[in-house]
């Protein structure tokens, strides 16, 4: 697993933040530096999936980047189903088709390139995976992503949503966000890197609260939802249908 070094050096401009090669070749080890309790969130994720599951349905991970969550899925839903993989970033799929060839991953799969952006096919879905998707996708286009999403579940399916989110107060939110800098700063970045890359996800990461979120998927028509994780900035949900 390559280290993330991409904020390292002095940068006279700063990019908005892209998911090319340079990002899906550090991928996995900036997921493991940069998102707090994230092997545990993997394992929830698979926990739940697992129980939702279907024999004969589809199982989708939406942002699937290098196919870790693919998997760990793999691993631990034993019944007969469809592993479907969607990202944008052409980078990002072949990085996880390799991933999945060199665990010799031969379950039912498929691996689409689509913007959710523009909106997405789901169909005979028991479960929708996204796992700090959403937070990347512009606002004005969410509602339209999650009523679709709702429409190709089927009755009971469960939609997984992970997110960096808002405090719901300034207050909070400052000292989250501090705490979130201390965290990176933990793992190995510098005050630097992290300024860096904060300016360059600014235009393109735009997080929601937790409660915004969640009406956002009651909105949509989802019967039940509720938190699974939460740390500070970080949140994990689950919405059925």
């Amino acid at each position: 697993m390559s280290k993330d070094e991409i904020f390292k050096g002095n940068m006279t401009t700063i990019a908005d933040f892209t998911f090319g090669e340079k990002v899906a070749s550090v991928f996995d080890d900036m997921l493991d530096r940069s998102v707090p309790f994230y092997q545990e969130i993997q394992r929830m994720i698979v926990e739940m999936a697992a129980d939702f599951a279907v024999e004969g349905t589809n199982i989708y991970d939406l942002g699937c980047s290098t196919g870790t969550t693919l998997l760990n899925l793999s691993q631990n839903i034993t019944s007969k189903v469809k592993f479907i993989g969607i990202d944008y970033s052409q980078n990002m799929l072949a990085r996880c088709k390799q991933k999945l060839d060199a665990y010799h991953f031969s379950r039912e799969h498929e691996l689409i390139c689509t913007d959710l952006n523009q909106g997405v096919n789901i169909e005979n879905a028991s479960v929708v995976v996204m796992l700090l998707t959403l937070q990347f996708i512009r606002p004005l286009k969410r509602d339209t992503l999650i009523g679709s999403i709702l429409r190709g579940l089927n009755e009971n399916g469960c939609l997984i949503l992970v997110e960096k989110v808002l405090g719901e107060d300034s207050v909070f939110n400052r000292l989250f966000i501090k705490y979130y800098y201390d965290f990176k700063k933990r793992n190995g970045y510098s005050e630097l890197e992290i300024a860096q890359k904060r300016e360059a996800l600014e235009n393109v990461l735009i997080p929601y609260k937790l409660l915004e979120n969640r009406e956002l998927l009651i909105k949509e028509g989802f019967r039940y939802c509720d938190v699974f994780f939460k740390w500070y900035n970080f949140c994990g949900m689950v919405a059925v249908k």
